[in-house]
Parts: C-alpha cells; sequence; structure tokens
C-alpha cells in the first residue's frame, strides 16, 4: 500500500487538477454550461503497477490507456476520477489533510473554487460561468519563485 506522502509527491510530479469547461449544446438542447472537474495522474505504460496502487489506496476512480505515437515517447496510464462525489468526499478531503509541495497546490485551490461554484450551480448563469472561466483562467501558470 502507497503512503499518503506517496500520492502527494506523485501527484506533485505527475498528477494534475483540472477544469474543462464545455458550452451549451443546441443539439441538445442545453441552456447551460458543463463543468468537467478532473483529478489524474499519468505515468509511462511501465509504471501501470503505481497507478493500480493508487486505485487501491483511494477505492475510486478508474485507469485508461493511452495510446501515443509520437517518436520517442511511450505509450501511457491515466489514473482519473471525474466524478464530483469521487471528488469531494475522497480526494479533496485527502488533500485537505496531506498538502500538496509543489506548485500544483495553487490548481488545486483554484479546482475546489470552481467546484464550490459547480456545486451551487453558478455555472447556470452567466455571472456564475464568468467567475469559473476567470478562475479556471489562473491555472497551470508558470509561478517563478
Amino acid at each position: 500500500m502507497l503512503s499518503a506522502e506517496y500520492i502527494v509527491g506523485l501527484t506533485d510530479g505527475e498528477g494534475s487538477f483540472t477544469i474543462y469547461i464545455k458550452p451549451p449544446q443546441s443539439k441538445w438542447q442545453s441552456k447551460n454550461y458543463r463543468i468537467e472537474c478532473h483529478y489524474y495522474i499519468k505515468l509511462r505504460d511501465d509504471d501501470l503497477f503505481l497507478l493500480k496502487k493508487v486505485k487501491e489506496f483511494f477505492k475510486v476512480g478508474r485507469i485508461s490507456f493511452q495510446l501515443d505515437r509520437r517518436p520517442n515517447h511511450h505509450n501511457c496510464y491515466r489514473y482519473e476520477t471525474t466524478n464530483l462525489k469521487e471528488i469531494c468526499g475522497v480526494i479533496i478531503p485527502f488533500f485537505d489533510r496531506h498538502k500538496l509541495q509543489s506548485k500544483k497546490i495553487y490548481d488545486y485551490l483554484l479546482f475546489k473554487k470552481i467546484i464550490k461554484l459547480v456545486l451551487k450551480k453558478k455555472h447556470w448563469d452567466k455571472k456564475g460561468i464568468e467567475k469559473i472561466k476567470q478562475l479556471k483562467k489562473q491555472m497551470h501558470q508558470y509561478r517563478a519563485r
């Protein structure tokens, strides 16, 4: 079993807290934006055993294969959860107790803010979706120390 510190280090190095904003789809007659929240760790295919241990540690999420056709690159696997219940019930409490050490802490804090807005259905109104877009724009930025 992996330790909490190992999971934090692995996330600091190979993980991501990512938000995707999907506009309303007229073909499905939707009026609201859809917000996808992703926590994942991506590793080369020869480290699949580690991702299986991560999944065993969290007891949520899934592992998927990613084919890579670029020269000098390897196929990968990704441990991921996009389920809000899993994120709110497992992932956020874990990273609130076990702090990230890298600049990813900023992405995590923005991720949490966006999720709070999504849970309040703020993405259903213009002011709320603009706030979410503004927060998302701040994620994954270069931060010199």
